[in-house]
């Protein structure tokens, strides 16, 4: 643990509660002072929940340390189990009550409540969030399903002839990146598969879900960070095989579809014929200066971030010039990766040392979480995220996955967007001589009157809005706009529809500076003062 201004991924603890968090009948009672109840803004706040999450504090404080902070645990435990009813319970400490070892299991276990109670041991000092997240849904799935385990040795029997076969979707939790959505995609792709889904977990499943988990055929692993540890016990102990193929990107979801056919034995050619993503057209058909041989930065979770570097790579034609992760239980899948791209990965949970390989590698898009889009705007580069952690506005109203054909579409539309339209520059370019479009000409949304000066013009302005003084006076001397006409063939470059703007701001920059005439030197140093 070190401290820091900003961080990936919070302590163990928070990753617990994202699971609890995102199941309907389960509650954690969480051993932990007072400040730490600010992760319910996370949920609230951040992923717009509807109502907090189903977490009970003991909330000890200073005063506390001297007397038996043990009985107020097991007096917060006995009040939520009263007032929650739920089918299943979690305990454990947050970073701060560790250090004081008052055994949450124990305790829980001395209550002897009528539900299960699963016990969490999460490291806080040596593990962080989406390991809490891992460990906690796999305690709870070997406490809940394990209770109808078979025994050792045990086969799975042939599914009968004519029925569909099921499976489970593991992984998704609360907070995650686009979970909500990539569900549905999944399901919806499996089903034109003829695969049914049993149960999702952990998001919206229920106790009796966790419990029921082994009667499925097998196991889709959506986010291997959560669901990696619990699909292995569950292979181990119901004979259940699970799915490694990640399903982000149009090459990835084709390879989903083939492993699924596989592992049931269903015929995949017309779901694969059908495939309705428009990336591969898309990415082919847009102007070549577009999107070939952009050069990208990709940094976020292993899940993510190794799946953006395929799609850069394969299905955009973006050159990967850096690739890597702060997830470092998956850092040997993000090296593997890289080396494919030739690169060494970058393995690490402190921003600065990111920001640092961003700024001597100069990509022109970076790929990544907030964090990385708030250092992308500070350098001037084009940013979209694609991976948590994230802000509020990338958990939007609107339906938009990441996985699955429409995923991919979604992506393309998202990456795209913060790239310059070099299809327009060069549009803009051809026709800027036009005798409609030249610089000169009145916009057509003004009417088709005579051609007149535009506002950029300083003597003229539209009907409607003010002209534009090029003669300013000051308390000491008069000052006149004179361009020379290097710098004024330079303005006329620039698009009509910011022209004006740009003449503006130039002059107001040489007459604050006492500049005269505006040469080419000038237009730039404009460009760069107001672009800061």
């Amino acid at each position: 643990m070190q401290l820091t201004v900003w961080t990936y991924e919070g302590p163990p603890h928070v990753g617990a509660m994202r699971i609890a968090t995102a199941m309907q009948d389960v509650h954690y009672v969480l051993h932990a002072p007072q400040g730490d109840t600010y992760a319910d803004l996370l949920f609230t706040m951040i992923e717009r929940r509807q109502k907090r999450p189903p977490v009970t504090y003991t909330t000890f404080q200073a005063r506390d340390l001297g007397t038996d902070t043990a009985e107020l645990f097991k007096s917060a435990m006995a009040e939520a189990y009263e007032r929650f009813k739920p089918a299943a319970m979690l305990v454990g400490s947050s970073c701060t009550a560790e250090l004081i070892q008052d055994d949450p299991a124990g305790l829980a276990k001395a209550l002897n409540l009528p539900i299960p109670v699963v016990p969490l041991e999460l490291p806080s000092y040596q593990r962080k969030e989406n390991w809490g997240a891992s460990e906690t849904f796999y305690h709870l799935v070997r406490g809940l399903a394990g209770a109808k385990a078979p025994e050792a040795g045990w086969k799975r029997p042939a599914r009968p002839e004519g029925q569909r076969p099921r499976c489970n979707l593991l992984g998704p939790t609360a907070l995650g990146f686009r979970h909500r959505d990539d569900i549905t995609e999944i399901t919806r792709l499996l089903t034109s598969l003829g695969v049914d889904v049993a149960s999702v977990a952990p998001m919206d499943a229920t106790a009796a879900d966790i419990q029921n988990l082994g009667d499925a055929d097998f196991n889709v692993v959506l986010y291997p960070e959560i669901a990696d540890t619990a699909a292995k016990w569950l292979q181990r102990t119901f004979a259940q095989p699970y799915t490694k193929t990640v399903p982000i990107g149009v090459g990835a979801t084709r390879d989903f579809i083939a492993e699924v056919a596989e592992i049931t034995g269903i015929d995949p050619a017309a779901v694969l014929a059908q495939a309705p993503s428009r990336l591969p057209w898309y990415s082919r058909s847009v102007d070549s200066n577009y999107l070939t041989g952009k050069r990208v930065f990709i940094f976020g979770d292993a899940t993510h971030a190794i799946a953006a570097a395929r799609i850069a790579d394969k299905e955009f034609g973006f050159k990967v010039v850096g690739l890597g992760t702060y997830s470092r239980e998956q850092a040997r899948d993000v090296r593997d990766a890289a080396k494919l791209y030739g690169l060494e990965a970058l393995i690490s949970d402190d921003y600065l040392e990111v920001e640092a390989a961003i700024e001597a590698l100069e990509p022109e898009m970076v790929l990544g979480s907030q964090m990385e889009r708030h250092i992308a705007k500070r350098l001037g580069i084009g940013c979209a995220v694609i991976s948590a952690p994230v802000h509020v506005q990338d958990f939007p109203a609107r339906y938009s996955p990441q996985m699955g054909f429409e995923g991919a579409n979604v992506i393309f539309d998202t990456w795209v967007h913060p790239l310059m339209m070099g299809l327009e520059e060069h549009l803009l370019g051809m026709f800027r001589e036009d005798f409609e479009f030249h610089g000169d000409a009145q916009a057509s949304h003004l009417g088709h009157g005579a051609v007149k000066e535009r506002s950029d013009s300083p003597e003229q302005a539209f009907p409607g809005e003010a002209a534009v003084e090029t003669k300013t006076t000051t308390t000491t001397t008069e000052w006149t706009a004179v361009w020379v006409s290097d710098a004024e063939a330079e303005l006329k470059k620039i698009p009509f529809f910011v022209r004006g703007k740009a003449r503006k701001n130039t002059e107001l920059y040489a007459r604050e500076n006492g500049i005269s005439p505006i040469t080419l030197e000038t237009l730039y140093d404009a460009k760069a003062h107001f672009g800061r």
